[in-house]
């Protein structure tokens, strides 16, 4: 679907329903503009979500919910205005812009601008190596589905009920089977003070399954689930089975295991989800906000060498269908692609248009926020480390005695200091170069930015996660990707059981 029919369904869905049209944006914008202001935007935004849980082989719970509203905000210097209302309405609009206002109380007056606003047109992105645009193609990371209306009710309803019966056909010790399934549709339109308008159609969905195994008096829990930008449809008998085999894979798996041993050791990340470590011991300290701040322990270190050679991270909103993917950010910029560490040199950090303003650098397309009542901040979209030349296998091969993590749970990370702590999920020793027997309750502990000095071997097997992340960041949520190849890194602290 073209960018202008997706801004043509945004205008009906936000502006035509309550008698808005673009005079009355112009007439908002010049109340807030009346004063010194530096920049302005209006976020409005109509969502419905639902979501379905089973348990004990019966649907026990069940929501849905619809939202709507809009976001004012002004900013003049490094100082923020916001208000925001469930109302989209002129007055509405009208008493925010007067709340913003007071941010700029101590500047002179200034004419405001006249303002012609147009949409965006289509606009252009570099593909990335796993899948994002062309120069030249028009930006389609995903199709404007709703998939609350893609499956009926009872439809919804049997998905649940045969991911239950997979999982428990796979193993006798299943004894317990939880399932969630989730669904988003939301509409958002952004207006600038610089006469730009942008719209987007964002679809997303989320299948959950956790197991638990019992056996000998023993008893283990194994989790599996996926998800992203499309509709129910993607949830096939082939994809329920592949969530049916890990869950109880990594349930059984974790019955046989040892007590983790402790101490410093080679450790092997697996790919995949075992990027979110990457994610949160580093992602967050590239964060344009931190830098600037000069709270992150990346702060004033571009074209420094922060990492082992070899290692190259990027952020990137363009991947088809992906679960952290953009057609735009929560400003309206165009989501891209952007390297953040080169062969293991600090490139850049990831900017929203307030922190890009302040610190001179282009704006990237990751002004992110959880709703029109929250505030915009710079945010990570997909973020991944990118293939190197070593065959997983000669990775685990190289390693005499040490860690294979497989899979993570949750972690803690000091973005100042880079310090991390992260439980696995799914942790194996490594003896003489083999994978051998799996281990519990296996912690790893250490530095972002020393443990990307400590990268000694990367696989070529670069995966993304399954679309799961969620990424919390000053009390707002917002979905996210993550992703890596097989990587060594040597001298890693394992808190362990034994």
């Amino acid at each position: 679907m073209k960018n202008d029919t997706v801004f043509a369904l945004a205008q009906q869905s936000l502006l035509a329903p309550h008698a808005l049209e673009t005079r009355h944006l112009e007439q908002v914008f010049g109340r807030i503009l009346a004063h010194r202001v530096d920049y302005a935007d209006l976020y409005f935004q109509y969502s419905r979500a639902e979501s379905w849980s089973l348990e004990e082989g019966i649907v026990k719970s069940g929501s849905f919910g619809i939202d709507q509203g809009v976001g004012v905000r002004a900013v003049s210097g490094e100082k923020t205005a916001f208000a925001y209302s469930g109302d989209i309405s002129l007055a509405a609009l009208e008493g925010a812009a007067q709340a913003t206002r007071a941010i700029a109380r101590q500047g002179g007056a200034l004419r405001a601008p006249a303002l012609a606003f147009a949409p965006v047109p289509p606009q252009q992105a570099a593909r990335s190596s796993v899948g994002g645009l062309r120069a030249g193609d028009e930006r389609k990371m995903y199709l404007p589905h709703d998939p609350i209306a893609s499956l009926k009710d009872s439809g919804k309803v049997a998905l649940l009920e045969r991911l239950e019966r997979y999982a428990r056909a796979l193993d006798p010790r299943v004894t317990q089977v939880m399932a969630g399934l989730a669904g988003e549709y939301e509409i958002v339109l952004v207006a600038r003070s610089d006469g730009l308008m942008n719209a987007d159609i964002r679809p997303l969905v989320r299948l959950s399954l956790q197991v638990i195994v019992e056996s000998s008096g023993r008893r283990e829990q194994g989790s599996a689930g996926g998800g992203g930008r499309f509709d129910y449809a993607y949830f096939s008998d082939a994809v329920l089975h592949d969530y049916a085999a890990k869950a109880v894979h990594q349930a059984v798996t974790n019955l046989d295991a040892q007590p983790a041993p402790a101490g410093a050791m080679t450790v092997v990340l697996g790919s995949g989800w075992p990027g979110i470590l990457l994610h949160e011991a580093v992602g967050h300290g590239l964060e344009g906000d931190f830098n600037r701040k000069g709270s992150s322990a990346f702060s004033g270190r571009i074209g420094q060498r922060v990492a082992a050679r070899g290692v190259t991270v990027v952020d990137d909103g363009t991947i088809i269908n992906r679960r952290g993917s953009l057609q735009m950010d929560d400003e309206g910029n165009p989501a891209q692609r952007t390297v953040l560490i080169e062969d293991g040199v600090l490139r850049g950090y990831l900017q929203d248009t307030l922190n890009a303003r302040l610190m001179g650098v282009p704006v990237t397309g990751n002004a992110r926020r959880e709703s029109y009542a929250h505030l915009p901040m710079p945010r990570m979209t997909n973020t991944m480390m990118l293939n190197g030349d070593k065959d997983p296998q000669e990775i685990i091969a190289s390693v005499e005695r040490g860690l294979y993590a497989a899979n993570f749970g949750g972690g803690q990370v000091d973005i100042t200091s880079g310090k991390f702590v992260f439980s696995t999920t799914e942790a194996y020793l490594i003896e003489n170069g083999r994978i051998t027997c799996p281990v519990k309750g296996a912690t790893l502990i250490g530095s972002g930015p020393e443990a990307l000095t400590r990268v000694s071997m990367i696989g070529n097997d670069m995966a993304l996660d399954p679309g799961v992340g969620t990424c919390g960041k000053e009390g707002q949520s917002v979905p996210v990707g993550v992703g890596q190849p097989t990587v060594r890194i040597d001298g890693l602290t394992v808190g362990g059981t034994a």
